[in-house]
Formats: C-alpha cells, structure tokens, sequence
C-alpha cells in the first residue's frame, strides 16, 4: 500500500469537507422543535432561526413536532439525512427519556450528535400567596412537621421540575406528594385555585404570576440567582443543588463535524446579538452556546444523573 498516496488522499478529502462546510449551507434548513408554537421556548427558538437566516442567506424554516416527551421531535432529527440542514431544539428531556421510557424509536447516544448547549434554563419552586411558609427553611420546616400534607404540581411526570422536587426532597429530608400535571397552565390554575400547596415550573413561566402578587417564590434552583432579579436559591440553603433545564441544538449522527462546527460558529454568534441577550434576560435565561463536544458530555453527565433520579424514586413512562 502507498502510504504517501493514501495520506494525500486522506488530506485531500478532508480539506474539501472543510471548504464544503464554510460554504454550509447551501439550500433551505429546517430547525425541529417538539413544541407546539408559542411560548418563551419558541420565540428565542424563532429568534435564533432568523438570525441564522441573515447569515446564512438562505431559508430557515421552524418545524413543530410536539408531543411524546419531545419523543417526536427527537426521531424526526435522529432519522433525518446527516448533512447539517435538518436540526433540532432539545430540552432536558433528551437526557431524561433513557431511562423513563422502557421504548424510544432511537438511541440517544449513537443517533444524536450535539451541536450546543445554547441555554440554561432556570426552575422555581411556588406558592400560593397565603401559604404558611415565606422561603425554603421554612417550607421545610412546615413540611417535616406535617408529613405528607403538602402537595406539588408541576408540567408533567417524568419533567426536570418533577425530577428536580424528588431530588430535593431526598436531600433535604422531607416528603410531600406529586400531583402531574398536562402542563404549566394547568397547574398554576390549580396553585392559585388552592388545590395544589406549590408549583414547580421554569422560573419564565410563574415570574409574571410573582410579579402580580399571585403567587410567591420560594425559591430558585440554580446555582445562582438569575440575573437581574432578587431572588434566592435553594443552594443558599443546601449548598452544591443545582437543577435547571437545558436548551440546545442536536443534529442526526453522521452529520459530519466540518458542519457541526460551522453551525456551532453561527449559532454561538447569533447568541452573541444583542436582541438575544436581552430576550435572555428577560426570560432568566443563561446563555451557554458550548462546543458539539462539550454538549455530548453534558447530556451523558446529564443522562447518567436523572436516570439515578428516575431508578430512585420509581418513575416510569410507557
């Protein structure tokens, strides 16, 4: 075999994939997002796809396909042809499916390829404005002192909140019963309805509720408060919790990276605008924009975390 030859040849080809994906893409792209339309997950979903259309010169298009636990939406891209033009928005359930579901249509791991982590997504734990509790310590206290009378709600079994209120209830020590919910508009009319005792939701979602008096929060459960609000942690009370929901972009296995990368580039600037940086704050976004390969190690770290959460507290989705 001529080694000289086949190393050309090998450097060749790759320097020509290198050139193709400069020029990526060259025909109309489509961004899957397993939600239906509307809401602050769309709009930066939207927002990002015209940025990426002023850039690239070319069409981007945003496909809904909800449902399933983001199921759909996820195998539509898994199957999709690897070449860069058909990607979609994932949220944390991407790293919670494995486990909760005994049947998905794809592998995450071997069928996903990361692109970016373009958010994290902070959580917030609420309560009806007349509860007998102001902050965590003592929610706590309250909820050890009267086992098993709190209840939560929170968007659906199997949801970050979900997973997030069972985590900390174990780590904090106390017990109150999960009420799942077909959404966040369901359950916050139960909260202020006086059926459900809290809420657990993504902070974006209850802030307009807080700021009206309507509900009150307990707290946040990020590592930090969010930006530019006052709010505190659960951290602030049990050091090292850290729960929030994550945002990204994935792309079918076999997307070659020239590609992955050259998507990555633009996204990560289309993040950097200024319109995107406010549209963040406004909804308590942290912007993330991580490399593809950072993003594959998150969801593994992260798969490898909820998945102990699921086992733990026998959760399960057929």
């Amino acid at each position: 075999m001529n080694w000289i030859k086949l190393g050309a040849g090998l450097l060749a080809a790759a320097l020509s994939l290198g050139a193709a994906a400069q020029d990526f893409p060259k025909a109309p792209v489509k961004i899957v997002i397993p939600f239906p339309p509307g809401g602050p997950t769309d709009t930066v979903g939207r927002l990002l796809a015209v940025k990426l259309q002023e850039r690239w010169g070319q069409p981007v298009v945003i496909d809904y396909k909800p449902g399933a636990g983001t199921v759909i939406g996820a195998d539509f891209v898994a199957k999709s042809a690897p070449d860069g033009l058909t990607f979609g928005m994932v949220n944390s359930s991407l790293a919670v499916n494995p486990t909760l579901r005994k049947r998905l249509p794809y592998d995450t791991a071997r069928d996903l390829a990361g692109i970016t982590q373009l958010f994290n997504m902070q959580l917030a734990i609420v309560a009806r404005p007349d509860a007998p509790f102001d902050n965590l310590k003592q929610l706590i206290a309250y909820a050890r002192s009267n086992p098993g009378k709190l209840n939560y709600g929170t968007p659906g079994a199997g949801s970050t909140t979900h997973l997030g209120a069972e985590l900390l209830k174990r780590e904090a020590g106390f017990e109150m019963q999960h009420v799942a919910m077909k959404g966040s508009a369901p359950a916050h009319t139960e909260l202020m309805g006086g059926r459900l005792d809290l809420v657990v939701d993504p902070f974006l979602s209850v802030l307009p509720y807080v700021q009206a008096g309507k509900m009150k929060l307990i707290a946040t459960m990020g590592a930090r408060r969010v930006s530019g609000h006052d709010y505190p942690t659960v951290a602030e009370v049990l050091p090292g919790f850290d729960v929030g929901a994550l945002l990204g972009f994935v792309a079918p296995a076999g997307t070659p990276k020239p590609v992955l990368q050259k998507i990555y580039a633009d996204t990560r600037k289309a993040l950097a605008s200024p319109e995107m940086k406010q549209r963040a704050q406004e909804y308590g976004l942290e912007i993330v924009g991580s490399k593809p390969e950072e993003f594959d190690a998150f969801i593994a770290s992260e798969m490898k975390r909820w998945g102990k959460v699921v086992v733990d507290a026998h959760i399960e989705i057929e």
